[in-house]
């Protein structure tokens, strides 16, 4: 029986609900304590988190400012709770723990644990919450950093719970850089990115001003395994926010983005579009976000049979690019994106990697709530 136009708004409404309802739960004072979903950040918060990050980037720029960062911190305790294969993400919060002064420690493998003793991992999270006032994880189960955060908000200790990726669902710091990153290559009209000279932190600076819709007008591309890619899932909430972007998803039919996911962004009155090959779209793109085969939640082998060239930018489109044109790629990469682009000033993935840890940095003083002391730091000595 088709759904009536009453019963449609209703599944909306209860929809919105629940999504509200998790947010609530994971927020406090109206801005992120847990950090598990893309959904907890609205417009404000992105662009406050953003600015947050260029001013840390300033500060960061001299040996006086990196000296103040790192008294933010310094008397709490945080643990890398990384069970999950990781290069990029975890030294990208080991390098933001460094500039904000937080020690860290880290569990990295099970095997080295209690757990190998049959400790179960909801009392290994338990005991570690007595040790440090920060965990960060990264695990391969869907939906584990947001049960964890829940279940430390019953303990009589609460502290906060970082995802640093969760299976296939929600990778929300990863999120965060990559819009981050967007703001940046779109353009700031006060951006604190550049002083004097283009050198990071150097000079006197106008204060940021994140006040304006960079994305009204541009088409933002997601291209590859998009069906298992949970970078994809989260920044595509994160542009919702933003009204005016065009979403184009490019994919194999069978790892094409998810209904969820397109039910969302018409939600939201974004425009979409699906492809199936990147030749045919590349001139459109304002924003290309590149993706590997993530074979490694294959079951039965199922990826082998995909023809991913079709899925992949190589440098003889390079002709066809727009002049600035971002291209964008959460890593590790394969064969789907050439490294003879890595010159061209349309690259911008390299600078993604290093966006990371500012805008690490910016969340976990954000959570610690040392931003405020940030800011009038920087207001201080860093504007004119």
């Amino acid at each position: 029986m088709p759904m009536t136009e009453t019963d449609a708004e209703r599944t909306v409404s209860t929809d919105r609900e629940n999504a509200a309802r998790r947010v609530a739960a994971l927020n406090r004072n109206d801005k992120p304590f847990h950090v598990v979903l893309a959904q907890q950040f609205d417009r404000r918060t992105i662009e406050e988190l953003c600015q947050l990050a260029d001013m840390i980037r300033a500060i960061g720029g001299s040996r006086q400012g990196t000296q103040f960062l790192r008294t933010m911190l310094s008397h709490h305790r945080a643990m890398l709770y990384f069970i999950q294969p990781s290069t990029r993400t975890f030294l990208s919060f080991t390098a933001a723990c460094q500039i904000v002064g937080i020690p860290y420690n880290e569990v990295r493998d099970r095997s080295t644990s209690s757990e190998l003793k049959g400790e179960s991992e909801e009392d290994t999270i338990r005991v570690l919450s007595q040790y440090f006032d920060l965990i960060i994880m990264r695990h391969p189960a869907e939906g584990f950093a947001e049960r964890v955060a829940h279940m430390l908000n019953d303990m009589p200790r609460t502290i906060p719970v970082i995802n640093g990726g969760s299976g296939k669902d929600q990778h929300p710091t990863q999120a965060m850089l990559d819009i981050y990153t967007l703001f940046r290559s779109f353009g700031t009209p006060a951006s604190v990115a550049h002083g004097t000279g283009g050198q990071e932190g150097r000079g006197r600076i106008s204060a940021p001003r994140y006040t304006w819709n960079p994305f009204a007008g541009k088409t933002v591309a997601f291209v590859g395994d998009l069906k298992r890619g949970r970078t994809v899932r989260s920044l595509t909430y994160l542009l919702c926010r933003y009204p005016g972007v065009r979403l184009m998803f490019v994919a194999p039919p069978q790892l094409q983005i998810e209904e969820d996911i397109l039910d969302y962004i018409s939600r939201n009155g974004i425009e979409y579009e699906l492809g199936d090959d990147i030749r045919g779209c590349i001139g459109d793109c304002d924003a290309i976000y590149m993706t590997r085969l993530q074979d490694e939640w294959d079951v039965d082998g199922e990826s082998k049979a995909i023809d991913y060239d079709r899925y992949s930018l190589t440098y003889d489109m390079a002709k066809d690019f727009k002049p600035n044109l971002t291209i964008m790629h959460p890593l590790p990469r394969r064969h789907e994106l050439d490294q003879e682009l890595d010159a061209l000033p349309q690259a911008k993935y390299w600078d993604q990697v290093r966006n990371g840890m500012w805008m690490r940095a910016a969340l976990m003083a954000s959570i610690f709530n040392v931003d405020v002391a940030i800011r009038d730091h920087y207001y201080a000595y860093y504007t004119f």
